[in-house]
């Protein structure tokens, strides 16, 4: 993102007010924006230069252009090594990334060699999305991703292949309520491996802990911007990562429960028109659709639910911090996505 671009002038954070709820929910969309994936390499150096030159005084104040080419950098750059994220692990491009396993999870009467298949293929592109836009300022070991990797994955696998044998048994309910439960067990086994492969992967934040900073009153910062001088961490913590890492799971279940609920939910009910019953072809675009429309709004939606760049009292956190935060005694992070 833009603040790991050259220039100690600190940026707007957003045009939006991400003091409110839906004020992030239009910042997110910005991030979110799929158009943004049609960016080639030119442009994208374009935008960077750009912001560079309004970080280091060269341009006085923010304009339409400079408002997308930060919408350019902070959707394809990561905050904090400025490096660009992946193509299909940028949250640009999670709607797209997301769609095919998801509808594979979602596909009616799955046998259980498709169901494993699938939630493998699932936690693959998790792992890979938690890694491309975890808080870079503690590195991940290879063996640790692989460890995640596995784990989720049998997480994943042992919730969907146990519920999908469990629920034919539930002879007390009626045959509608069993296929409407069977639909929900994908739901519930990318949700309880999606919480679980965030803190697997992130686990090391939270044993090393992550970088903090003081926040700074305006008149602080405009100093510290004319002295030339970056904004350096005072240190790591660990309470700040747990929250960080905390947020960012049940962010993801935030996510997954309308994209994994409503589309199963509403083919079920679609399935009995006569429409569809005559045309069982179109099941599969039918439920392409549901799914596609439902993951436009809903990641926004759920990424907006806490700030990105966060702010807490040094008093939440350890004991060694109390006396160093900035105003109010407060301090911020990258929470990460």
């Amino acid at each position: 993102m833009s603040a790991s671009l050259p220039g100690n002038r600190d940026l707007p954070a957003s045009r939006h007010d991400l003091s409110t709820y839906w004020g992030r929910v239009k910042h997110s969309a910005d991030i979110s924006d799929p158009r943004t994936l049609f960016t080639s390499t030119t442009g994208r150096e374009h935008a960077k230069s750009l912001i560079t030159q309004y970080k280091q005084g060269k341009v006085p104040q923010m304009t339409p252009e400079l408002w997308q080419a930060k919408k350019i950098v902070d959707s394809t750059l990561h905050p904090d090594n400025g490096e660009p994220v992946l193509l299909p692990f940028r949250m640009s491009c999670f709607v797209f990334s997301n769609l095919v396993v998801t509808a594979g999870m979602l596909t009616p009467n799955l046998s259980t060699t498709g169901t494993i298949a699938w939630q493998v293929a699932n936690q693959s592109l998790n792992v890979a999305i938690n890694f491309s836009n975890a808080n870079k300022s503690t590195p991940l070991s290879t063996s640790t991703i692989v460890q995640s990797y596995f784990l989720a994955v049998g997480a994943s696998c042992g919730v969907a292949v146990g519920l999908n044998s469990i629920v034919p048994r539930l002879r007390r309910l009626s045959p509608a309520a069993r296929t409407t439960l069977g639909r929900l067990v994908p739901f519930a086994a990318v949700a309880s491996a999606g919480v679980l492969n965030v803190f697997l992967m992130r686990g090391e934040e939270i044993r090393q802990g992550i970088n903090i900073y003081p926040t700074e009153t305006e008149a602080q910062r405009k100093k510290r911007e004319e002295s030339d001088v970056r904004l350096e961490p005072i240190g790591k913590s660990k309470k700040a990562a747990t929250l960080a890492v905390g947020e960012t799971a049940l962010s993801r279940v935030l996510n997954a429960t309308p994209i994994m609920v409503l589309p199963p939910l509403l083919l079920v009910r679609m399935q009995q028109q006569q429409w569809l019953k005559s045309s069982p072809r179109l099941v599969l675009p039918v439920n392409l659709g549901l799914i596609f429309t439902t993951s436009i709004f809903a990641l926004p939606l759920a990424l907006a639910a806490f700030p990105q760049r966060q702010a807490v009292s040094t008093r939440s956190l350890e004991k060694e911090f109390w006396d160093q935060g900035g105003e109010d005694g407060m301090v911020e992070f990258n929470r990460g996505i």
